[in-house]
């Protein structure tokens, strides 16, 4: 799996600005198309004493078929008091916040975009826009307004709309139907971190970094790019951690490793202190957070252990 998707798996900023348009009602049984069983989830319940917290990896951009979610979540999320993301949802949900995210994405030293491209980069984008034209121009994006934006923030638009075109969509991403049911439940909602924290390791990628996440996102279009979402979508609903790890994780940090530290490692330490927290409160808390940040040995669950909680995956009933 190359950069592009991986860092699109970790960008819930950038799924949630690419919805732009008000979410879509939360999916039920009788509503929702699924016709597969609900994904298998990757959720654990970490405890100490009597204090207990559930942890659920989820994944950004859904389909309806992806709907209704499996009974253990529901149950974590009617059993939790609170309901905790990355991003509050008063936030996410924000109009100022794709405004913030495009003056950060914008080019300052007055040059454009295709002085500091390859020449074989700069054709494959506008060989792309022209293609794509029907589904760019509503977030305003031609090839000459492209050239006023930084490599990162094109390349994630760019990953976003494949995203969107191959199905899945912001507004069904598991985050958001979560926000959604907590708000109707009247339960508590708040964010590990900020839009402008998302939004500033986004713009503080290093210039070989944005260049490789633009071409990866150029050569991974079209059905390449199509195969490798599948891909690690399918493991996402069959709650496979190994490959997750796998397609997302590996090569990011050997090939990236500064950048793994950054987008991955370094949010996961931040966020720990905040979610030991939870635990001192009443009642049970939900914590969701893209499914990365709670794998492997950098993940928030290889921490918690570390730290002498007790954390055991809740194991989905057999259909």
């Amino acid at each position: 799996m190359n950069l592009k998707t991986s860092f699109a798996a970790l960008a819930l900023l950038g799924a949630v600005v690419a919805g732009g348009a008000p979410a879509q009602p939360v999916p039920t049984p009788a509503a929702a198309t699924a016709t597969k069983a609900p994904p298998v989830p990757l959720l654990w319940k970490a405890s100490r004493g009597d204090d207990a917290v559930y942890l659920l990896g989820t994944f950004h951009l859904l389909r309806p078929d992806d709907y209704p979610v499996a009974a253990e979540v529901d149950a974590a999320l009617e059993a939790s008091q609170r309901l905790v993301l990355e991003l509050d949802p008063a936030e996410m949900n924000s109009p100022t916040l794709g405004l913030k995210m495009a003056q950060a994405g914008m080019r300052t030293d007055g040059t454009p975009l295709d002085s500091e491209l390859p020449p074989e980069t700069a054709k494959a984008l506008q060989t792309w826009l022209a293609g794509n034209a029907v589904r760019v121009q509503p977030l305003g994006l031609t090839a000459q307004s492209v050239q006023m934006f930084e490599p990162w923030f094109i390349a994630l638009t760019v990953t976003l709309v494949e995203m969107t075109g191959h199905g899945l969509d912001p507004s069904l991403g598991l985050d958001s139907h979560l926000a959604q049911r907590a708000a109707q439940a009247g339960k508590e909602t708040r964010g590990l971190e900020t839009g402008e924290a998302q939004i500033a390791f986004l713009d503080g990628m290093h210039r070989p970094e944005q260049l490789q996440f633009l071409r990866e996102a150029l050569e991974s279009s079209g059905e390449k790019g199509a195969r490798e979402l599948d891909k690690l979508h399918g493991a996402w609903r069959e709650g496979d951690e190994r490959t997750l790890w796998n397609e997302m994780a590996v090569s990011m940090r050997t090939e990236y490793p500064a950048l793994y530290h950054r987008i991955n490692v370094a949010r996961n330490d931040a966020w720990l202190p905040e979610i030991e927290a939870l635990f001192k409160q009443p009642g049970e808390s939900l914590v969701a957070v893209g499914a990365l940040h709670l794998l492997g040995e950098d993940g928030v669950v290889h921490k918690l252990r570390q730290r002498g909680y007790t954390v055991e995956r809740v194991e989905a009933a057999a259909p």
